[in-house]
């Protein structure tokens, strides 16, 4: 079987082993793969892997033996799943593979907002703790976590291990989602949406990007939150209507927001988000340590070779196949 990664420096830039799926076939891995040089890269694969790159119907007419896609991420919105089934090609994906590291990476975006660790490390080495005439000093106020409310919006897996955090800071945590458990976990209370906008003090967001979710996150959610509220967003940036967020943050009727996507990636410089006051952007690297990027290598070739098994495992479902389209 030849199998190529399409776009495999983002998973693996060096510090890891593709030797997993190398037992599988001939592997080939492309640090990066434009859109013209799809057919260059993947004309004669067997098996595609992708993780940003789009796999829409015009690049998959390029690669006529396709038979399969393994997407290097949980969301699948790269391919184009109606044409994929019309090729009875089958899809998979990497479900929960950065579960702990983005769980992590929503509290350290917290940890920085309530105690601005950069500025003060920064300060200090500029030498202001040196001439300061007290034995300490700080630019903001420090925030405690414990007694805050934690709003949490999506309750899957990250959800949940964010709730497990926010309680082990002693907050009081609210939940929003629309599948409750049937056993509710202790300790964690389920509201209605408008409700967890309302009372928390910090909101973390953790859905996928659906047309139902499609700027969820908007002025007139916005206009519920407290204004000494933080937003945080760990999901797809499709999910925040940025232009509202950016007004929100400009008048001050939120105190601050902490992202690690947005609706465009890399962003275009004219974002508005980009030149928001108290608004803390990472570059969509809260699912990138080490430890998750080697699990993600790990399950996408356990599902490869669940594929050539005949056990096929972490499907995406695949709607019913279009007549007459190719």
């Amino acid at each position: 079987m030849k199998i190529v990664v399409l776009d495999g420096y983002t998973t693996n830039p060096g510090d890891l082993s593709w030797d997993p799926l190398i037992e599988l076939g001939d592997l080939t891995v492309f640090d990066r793969t434009g859109r013209d040089e799809m057919e260059e890269h993947a004309a004669d694969a067997d098996a595609v892997l992708t993780n940003k790159t789009v796999l829409n119907r015009e690049a998959l007419r390029k690669i006529p033996k396709l038979r399969y896609i393994g997407v290097l991420a949980t969301g699948h919105n790269v391919v184009n799943l109606q044409a994929a089934a019309k090729r009875s090609v089958v899809v998979t994906n990497v479900p929960a593979y950065s579960t702990p590291s983005v769980a992590e990476h929503v509290f350290a975006l917290i940890l920085e907002m309530a105690r601005n660790v950069e500025w003060h490390a920064h300060s200090v080495r500029k030498g202001r703790w040196s001439r300061c005439p007290d034995f300490c000093y700080w630019n903001a106020p420090l925030v405690e976590l414990a007694g805050k409310t934690m709003g949490i919006v999506g309750f899957g897996r990250t959800g949940q291990a964010v709730a497990r955090r926010a309680l082990a800071f002693e907050m009081r945590v609210i939940v929003h989602t629309r599948t409750p458990p049937a056993i509710r976990p202790p300790g964690i209370e389920f509201a209605d949406l408008d409700r967890v906008f309302r009372e928390s003090d910090i909101l973390s967001v953790h859905v996928p990007f659906a047309p139902e979710t499609e700027n969820l996150v908007n002025s007139s959610r916005l206009a519920l939150m407290k204004p000494a509220a933080w937003l945080v967003n760990t999901s797809r940036g499709g999910v925040v209507e940025e232009t509202a967020l950016a007004d929100a943050l400009a008048r001050k009727a939120i105190a601050g927001a902490a992202l690690d996507v947005l609706s465009e990636e890399p962003p275009p410089p004219e974002n508005p988000l980009l030149r928001a006051p108290n608004c803390l952007i990472t570059p969509h690297h809260a699912w990138a340590s080490r430890a998750a990027r080697e699990r993600l290598i790990r399950i996408a070739a356990d599902n490869l070779a669940a594929f050539l098994a005949g056990k096929p495992q972490n499907l995406v479902p695949l709607p019913a196949p279009e007549a007459g389209h190719g």
